[in-house]
């Protein structure tokens, strides 16, 4: 899969271009484009973040974002565009952000090198 360099909303000065800090899978640039096709007001893509929940620890954000915040990177892969919260960086370094269907069940799943445990439930992890 082939990304574009990330780019960062608060940066105001000239670097080379770093690995984006999350992947993104061809089918969650899919799903993310279907997503902003349906969404009700005008959105640039989807937000990711991390918060403080659940048995392990944290779990993941998914949210429509419809504007760009300062310090945010941002990742785009097949015109989907993937913005994630500064807080939320060094949680999901490495980590890719994929779109999975099956019969029970369709949601995005991370893939994330930095998880050290998951609860039983999925729902939350810690690293």
């Amino acid at each position: 899969m082939s990304m574009t360099p990330h780019s960062s909303s608060g940066d105001t000065g000239s670097r080379a271009a770093l690995p984006p800090p999350i992947r993104v899978s061809d089918a969650a640039a899919e799903r993310i484009k279907v997503l902003m096709a349906k969404a009700t007001k005008p959105v640039l893509g989807l937000r990711v973040g991390v918060k403080t929940t659940g048995c392990s620890g944290m779990s993941y954000v998914v949210e429509y974002a419809e504007e760009a915040r300062k310090f945010e990177d941002v990742v785009e892969h097949q015109g989907a565009k993937v913005f994630i919260d500064p807080k939320a960086v060094m949680f999901l370094l490495g980590s890719e952000l994929d779109y999975r269907e099956s019969t029970l069940e369709s949601g995005f799943v991370f893939t994330n090198p930095n998880e050290k445990s998951r609860c039983g439930c999925g729902e939350s992890f810690s690293v």
